[in-house]
């Protein structure tokens, strides 16, 4: 009997978290398949590492299955690492688990296809066309004086940044960072630079470069430099103009 683990990028909405609900309930009541969780590797709840910690539980082997397409090579390194990152932190024993490559290299897709094509004829909705835009509603310029950026750069996928982005949102949210001190805006970027400090994030006004950041280091930077306005030096690397490497 399977364990399986959906895992879909981020979920912000009920119904989004409404549609991950029905592919594991339709998962579960295949031949052979003995329980079924889903996660998100970015923003949304549960988290992966919640679930795999749930999953640790049982004791047998997992499968993951990737709801995404396509799969980029760069966002199964980044589950790989961030997976080898918790086990090797976590002195319990883990069970197997094993990650399935993505929908489209599955040999029953053209009958998946055709099976959504099909539904489409009954289910499509037609976008009519309009002569006139609908109008705009207004928007507040933000209030909050600091901003995280967290680079999505090649190498910094392949260290595990999605998993990082994904803490990172679920605390903001979980902490009200937006209102609380200062207040605090996030955002993905392209590649910041520093690709060998990799994963990497920066928070200003200070402009403050932290490099192989994990999911304490990103409460310790909440902690001291979005609340308190403090540099966590020992993760901070300043401009030098010499090449670095991650430290330890």
């Amino acid at each position: 009997m399977k364990n399986i683990l959906l895992l879909a990028r981020s979920a912000t909405t009920g119904a989004a978290l409404r549609e991950m609900e029905g592919l594991r309930d339709q998962t579960v009541s295949l031949p052979g398949v003995a329980r079924v969780l889903f996660a998100f590797a970015e923003e949304g709840t549960p988290s992966l590492r919640s679930a795999i910690d749930e999953l640790m539980q049982v004791q047998e082997p997992v499968m993951i299955l990737p709801i995404l397409v396509p799969v980029e090579p760069s966002f199964i390194t980044g589950v790989k690492r961030s997976l080898q990152r918790w086990q090797g932190a976590d002195t319990r024993p883990w069970p197997e688990i094993r990650i399935a490559p993505g929908f489209s290299r599955q040999t029953m897709m053209r009958e998946l296809l055709a099976a959504t094509v099909d539904a489409a004829e009954r289910e499509a909705v037609t976008i009519e066309k309009v002569t006139t835009p609908p109008a705009l509603e207004g928007s507040v310029v933000p209030a909050q004086r600091r901003r995280v950026l967290v680079c999505q750069g090649g190498p910094c996928i392949r260290a595990g940044a999605e998993m990082i982005w994904g803490h990172l949102r679920n605390e903001q949210k979980r902490l009200s960072l937006r209102t609380t001190g200062e207040g605090t805006m996030s955002a993905k970027t392209s590649c910041l630079g520093p690709c060998s400090l990799a994963p990497v994030l920066q928070v200003w006004p200070e402009g403050t470069f932290y490099g192989g950041v994990d999911e304490a280091g990103v409460d310790r930077i909440v902690e001291s430099h979005l609340l308190r306005g403090e540099v966590v030096d020992d993760l901070a690397y300043l401009p030098t103009g010499t090449k670095q490497r991650l430290r330890g």
